[in-house]
């Protein structure tokens, strides 16, 4: 079984990677991963679409310094608009591509 995160090599039904620490889903289930960072796509989505504005997905997601720029910018409505495109993209992203390219990136 390959771990979907790290891409190593591990021992079929392991519910936990070795290697990068991912819990792994129940074996008999799925071999799809489970998110360890705790944070929800269709949270941070509607942070996104209702509260993007101010930046509340970017504090969610871990991105402090992004956060502080939309609120910074908020009065000019454009943190708003990137907001909600944020938020579409969050919730049409699979759990897998969120995870890598919103919560893993550093």
């Amino acid at each position: 079984m390959i771990c979907p995160f790290c891409k190593e090599e591990i021992k079929d039904g392991a519910l936990k990677c070795k290697y990068c620490g991912s819990m792994l889903a129940d074996a008999s289930q799925t071999t799809r991963a489970v998110s360890t960072s705790g944070k929800n796509k269709i949270a941070a989505g509607l942070f996104a679409i209702l509260l993007g504005g101010l930046g509340v997905h970017k504090f969610y997601l871990g991105r402090i310094g992004w956060g502080i720029v939309y609120l910074i910018f908020c009065w000019t409505f454009i943190p708003a608009i990137a907001g909600l495109i944020e938020g579409i993209l969050y919730l049409t992203a699979s759990d897998e591509d969120f995870e890598r390219k919103y919560v893993l990136k550093k």
